[in-house]
């Protein structure tokens, strides 16, 4: 079998990189923005290179093959079977998100968070006149946060709440939620009305010992008050072709998000984002199976680190995604105060934990979808840092 290198450094300095361009020192090690400083599967690059060869582009449909690539993926890996039917497509999960809450809800409706959370719900929810409704998750050192079913149920039962937007896998939190837990969130959201839109664009990077379950798989009765996003956007470092699948039983609502994906603008999408779905779902698999034993690597590492360098600082135990949640109350320091301190000072670009909610005050949220030696270094810096704030 092939094997692929992740310890490959590609320079993505001066390549208009939002993630690397962004700060004005060059200097600045950035480890914020969740995309990897990964070359994708050769596959995708592959039947991109022929496309471009062509060097005609203009504006595309999308064929069959796009939808029969999705279909067999899931199929094939999560056991959900997806009907053709119930597909839409749009230009990335965030579009898709906004043009469903414009869709199923009114300006002044509530919609439910799970915080600390991914920061574009907020900006969806606002965008669309809605007020965010948050339920914190619980958090205890060391543990994977867990869910406050009795506050959700509260929360739920807001006459004004409309929605849930759940984040499956989670984002920043690292879980991956089991079937239990997607089983009362959708039996409380039965209960009260709301609908649940699934962010579950991170469900490729789930590590063992875990299983992502498509929330709309779970029952015939939730998938008809599910609304899901998925892409392969996260997993096969393709986020910037912008290309997602919306998908949801309810035709009424199908209708409604169609609807609205065209009054957004965000109904055409590229080729290249059309044809790298393809190859990511026909061929790229062994290249992910083997991202995800570098990614668990990485989180293992930085894990052994922590315990040992960094005892003040711990990180929350890694499900999925790849992005790692710090605990940096120690420090007694505003999160967004300490990100603009780690850029000056030690030259790192970490993500404040205040980005994704209140309930992310003290703390940092790491990208380790980087290089090894990319991340070693980037642990050097903090802990070069704060040692220095105790001297």
């Amino acid at each position: 079998m092939e094997t692929y290198d992740f310890d490959l450094i590609a320079p993505r300095r001066g390549t208009n990189s939002y993630k690397w361009d962004s700060a004005a020192d060059t200097d600045v090690l950035p480890m914020w923005v969740a995309d990897m400083d990964f070359q994708t599967a050769p596959a995708i690059v592959e039947a991109l290179s022929q496309r471009v060869a062509h060097g005609i582009f203009g504006y595309t449909r999308v064929p069959d093959a796009y939808y029969a690539a999705v279909i067999r993926w899931f199929a094939r890996r999560h056991g959900w079977t997806i009907r053709r039917e119930a597909m839409l497509y749009t230009s990335g999960v965030v579009p898709a998100i906004s043009a469903i809450l414009k869709a199923l809800t009114q300006p002044g409706d509530k919609v439910l968070v799970q915080t600390p959370v991914y920061n574009c719900f907020f900006s969806s929810i606002r965008n669309n006149g809605c007020e965010p409704l948050s339920s914190p998750l619980i958090y205890q050192e060391n543990r994977p946060y867990t869910i406050d079913f009795d506050d959700l149920e509260r929360k739920a039962a807001d006459p004004k709440a409309k929605a849930l937007l759940l984040c499956n896998p989670h984002n920043p939190a690292g879980r991956v939620w089991t079937r239990e837990e997607l089983t009362r969130i959708g039996e409380i959201c039965l209960r009260h009305g709301l609908w649940v839109i699934s962010d579950e664009i991170h469900c490729e990077l789930v590590y063992p010992g875990h299983t992502y379950t498509p929330f709309a798989s779970l029952s015939d009765a939730f998938s008809r008050r599910a609304i899901t996003c998925v892409s392969p956007s996260k997993a096969f470092n393709m986020a910037g072709l912008q290309i997602a699948t919306i998908i949801t039983e309810d035709e009424d609502a199908r209708e409604r998000i169609d609807k609205a994906i065209n009054i957004n603008e965000v109904c055409d999408v590229n080729p290249f984002g059309v044809l790298a779905t393809i190859a990511a779902y026909e061929e790229g698999e062994p290249w992910l199976l083997q991202l995800i034993d570098y990614l668990r690597g990485n989180y293992e590492e930085m894990w052994s680190y922590c315990k040992k360098e960094l005892p003040d600082f711990p990180i929350t135990p890694l499900e999925g995604t790849y992005l790692v949640w710090m605990d940096c109350r120690s420090l007694n320091r505003p999160s967004e105060e300490l990100e603009e301190a780690l850029v000056a000072d030690a030259k790192l670009w970490l993500n404040a934990g205040t980005m994704y909610g209140e309930a992310g005050e003290g703390f940092m949220r790491w990208n380790i979808a980087c290089p090894r030696a990319l991340m070693r270094e980037g642990l050097k810096r903090f802990k070069d840092y704060v040692s220095g704030l105790k001297q």
